[in-house]
């Protein structure tokens, strides 16, 4: 069962629905399914993989549009109480986009930016939900590039209860730092690459495949790109890090695939 600080629902938000359906079903081999329980002005796609749900796509609003927001992915991370984490967010220097709000059946969520501007939100579910699998097709590494990893690190730590694993230098991009959620599995990094390549602030999801290579292959193939890599990484892993058509950032990675 899915714990707080552990991420379990994953959404795009893009300018092309239809056409991001067709591409991340060709590239990772999700299915879709029409959401029947929200919005009819606001049409939402589940994601799922084996037969579990594990997010969703929709499009991007106007009013994101009109602020310059691209299409993106953003993660929920479990929270005990959504309230009372927004309220701490602020105060530890954080914006809300939208404040806690509930989603009929579903939960209670928000969406917030954390202080160097990297958007994220937090969820707590109307009933249990089971944690993330580790397997083919499902998101299993957060990856934040920021301006300033070490106060984003004081920040997500006193949020989530996330404990430093391990860091690891990486030359001229710096540190890149590695933590644990409460329940001790290591599920994400952060470092400076945004400063250090003139991005804004915001967090890259890797989905496990079986073969980063050839896989990148069918990313090109569909319309994406592939920005960096595939390249080798520590702990015999590969790993690429790619753009959809309509421009979301999305990153793809296997375990001792060559």
């Amino acid at each position: 069962m899915a714990s707080t600080g552990q991420n379990v629902w994953f959404d795009l938000m893009t300018t092309d629905v239809e056409a991001a359906k067709r591409f991340y079903s060709d590239v990772i081999g999700w299915k879709t399914e029409q959401w029947t329980g929200g919005d009819p002005a606001m049409p939402y796609t589940m994601w799922s993989m084996g037969g579990r749900s594990l997010g969703g796509v929709m499009a991007l609003p106007e009013d994101a549009r009109k602020m310059g927001a691209p299409p993106h992915w953003i993660a929920y991370t479990v929270v005990d109480d959504v309230d009372a984490t927004a309220a701490k967010a602020e105060k530890l220097g954080a914006r809300v986009y939208a404040p806690p709000t509930d989603i009929p059946t579903v939960g209670r969520f928000a969406v917030l930016a954390d202080p160097q501007g990297a958007t994220f939100a937090i969820f707590k579910g109307a009933g249990p939900m089971d944690a993330p699998p580790d397997a083919v097709g499902q998101f299993s590494w957060a990856e934040l590039n920021t301006t300033d990893y070490e106060a984003a690190w004081r920040f997500y730590s006193e949020l989530f209860g996330w404990k430093h694993r391990s860091s690891m230098d990486m030359g001229p991009m710096g540190t890149y730092f590695m933590w644990n959620d409460p329940e001790g599995k290591t599920k994400g990094g952060m470092s400076n690459a945004a400063k250090a390549m003139n991005f804004p602030p915001h967090w890259l999801h890797y989905v496990t495949v079986d073969d980063v290579d050839a896989t990148a292959k069918v990313v090109v193939e569909k319309g994406g790109k592939v920005m960096n890599g595939p390249m080798d990484i520590p702990g015999d892993d590969r790993i690429a890090q790619c753009q959809d058509p309509q421009g979301g950032f999305f990153a793809i990675y296997s375990h001792g695939k060559k």
